[in-house]
């Protein structure tokens, strides 16, 4: 059985798919096998997957998140599944980085820092403003490599120095609540937490609030945590121009107040 088992949806976006497999090449240290659901991409992602060594599964239509992650659950064998975004440049070592962080803290499902939240929310303020500063070139002439990787470098200059000196910083802290472009889980968080309910596309934080009901219930679980030394830089929306196609299993899913009441919401809210 491999180590780690990356899961990641795609619709389209080539240039990005392309530019989150350099990465993820480049900077991955454990044995992984890489799990592509492709939603009925047509400008050659799936092929392009295929030809570096990915698992694709090919949907005809466009399906909403939980939903290819649970397809992405059936086929891993992987002790360790990370659910990785497409739009997002992993530092150096990030697998390894948060495996050790999990060990360390005895986490069974973890997520990365980034643009989304870091250590304050001053510092998450500051960082936010710098990031739409950066975006610039990708607003304006959109997502393709050049324009990607000119932001990223307006961003952060040299990655790997950034991300070394991040990881030294921060080596081993923790901070209750998520960021959900990249999450990992081991098979013990599946069996107590469940799969990703497919009726939520709000899908990272449904997790967060089911990880800590069962932490608060059961107490055989942590909640979901924020792994401070690994950060994920993330395009978030500047790379959303694709514009995919309505989900195809839209009609099943729910906002998140239909399952969740505000009550309970704010009972499960990450500790102080």
């Amino acid at each position: 059985m491999v180590k780690l088992s990356i899961i990641t949806a795609v619709h389209n976006q080539l240039a990005v798919n392309r530019w989150y497999v350099e990465h993820l090449k480049r900077y991955t240290q454990q044995p992984y096998e890489l799990i592509i659901i492709d939603n009925a991409s047509t400008d050659g992602s799936a092929e392009f997957f295929e030809s570096v060594g990915a698992k694709v599964i090919r949907n005809a239509a466009n399906y909403s998140y939980p939903y290819t992650q649970n397809q992405g659950i059936a086929v891993a064998q992987g002790k360790w599944l990370a659910f990785l975004n497409n739009d997002i440049v992993v530092p150096p070592a990030w697998d390894t980085r948060l495996l050790a962080s999990a060990e360390r803290n005895g986490l069974d499902l973890l997520t990365v820092c980034g643009i989304e939240r870091i250590e304050t929310p001053e510092a998450t303020k500051q960082l936010r403003r710098r990031w739409k500063r950066a975006a610039l070139p990708v607003r304006l002439f959109g997502a393709t490599q050049p324009w990607l990787k000119l932001a990223h470098r307006w961003m952060y200059g040299n990655w790997q120095r950034f991300s070394r000196d991040r990881a030294q910083r921060f080596e081993g802290q923790v901070l209750e609540g998520y960021v959900g472009n990249s999450v990992l889980m081991n098979r013990r968080a599946i069996e107590l937490v469940g799969l990703w309910d497919e009726r939520i596309q709000a899908a990272d934080a449904d997790l967060f609030l089911r990880a800590k009901k069962r932490a608060v219930e059961h107490g055989d679980v942590k909640p979901l945590h924020i792994a401070l030394d690994v950060f994920v830089h993330h395009y978030i929306r500047i790379t959303m121009r694709a514009n995919p196609p309505a989900f195809a299993d839209a009609s099943r899913l729910i906002p998140m107040d239909e399952k969740w009441s505000r009550e309970e919401a704010h009972r499960l809210q990450p500790s102080p």
